[in-house]
């Protein structure tokens, strides 16, 4: 593998906008400033509570990114419906709580094969690529497969909040996930958390193909530019899969 996808999460810039309910910052014009530092693809969420990225925004992001968009839902109808019909590339489903700040872990899907199976066959009858996101255990990873799942996005945050030999743990637990991704041949993205000091080792890791990253790209945004933000990051990452050749 000589390169892994970096997808920018843009859901911050229409958190700043929501606050105020302004017009600005416009979420779909940071997509194309991404889009033109090099990311490979743009992620949005469409929460159930709509707190940033509106319906809105999805309907013109489709008819303007031009590489690939990745649709992160809840699996409930209100945003499975959307999903149908808007037909982004891929669509992860992740699981969601109205009073999180963000998502707190990954999706629950040990003893629930079956019927995560009919949400995704039916994304993909719609022609969109799934991907779980998961918590990072090789039982998830496991019940991923077993459900139809396309792809697996490995849940980073455990790993990304603490530092030392608890980071080292956390580490070895995503390296062990995707040795077992790897096995069953199914494709592998990891998200959550990921910044500017902690990627590198990430993707180093055997098999991790695709990277979505927001809340650090967003951040450095404001100090150094969008445009300058993605660069750098796409610098980290290449950094990192040359650690992985070398390892």
């Amino acid at each position: 593998m000589n390169h892994i996808r970096l997808g920018v999460n843009v859901d911050h810039v229409a958190t700043i906008r929501q606050n105020r309910k302004t017009l600005y910052p416009d979420p779909v014009l940071a997509a194309s400033i991404c889009e033109l530092a090099g990311a490979d693809q743009i992620t949005v969420h469409l929460r159930l509570d709509r707190r940033h990225i509106q319906e809105r925004d999805l309907y013109i992001l489709r008819q303007t990114v031009q590489t690939e968009i990745n649709l992160e839902l809840a699996a409930e109808e209100d945003v499975l419906a959307i999903a149908c019909d808007l037909k982004p590339e891929t669509a992860t489903l992740v699981p969601e709580r109205p009073d999180e700040l963000t998502t707190e872990g990954g999706l629950s899907v040990v003893g629930r094969e079956a019927e995560l199976g009919a949400v995704i066959n039916r994304l993909k009858k719609a022609g969109i690529r799934v991907s779980l996101f998961i918590n990072p255990d090789p039982a998830s990873v496991t019940a991923a497969v077993k459900a139809g799942a396309d792809q697996i996005e490995i849940h980073t945050g455990f790993y990304s909040h603490v530092r030392g030999q608890e980071q080292a743990k956390q580490l070895a637990r995503i390296a062990e996930a995707a040795e077992t991704a790897n096995k069953h041949g199914i494709a592998i993205a990891a998200g959550h958390g990921l910044g500017y000091f902690n990627t590198q080792a990430i993707c180093a890791i055997p098999g991790i193909s695709e990277l979505n990253i927001g809340h650090a790209i967003i951040s450095r945004a404001i100090m150094v530019g969008m445009d300058q933000a993605v660069k750098d990051m796409i610098s980290v990452i290449a950094q990192g899969l040359a650690n992985r050749k070398l390892s």
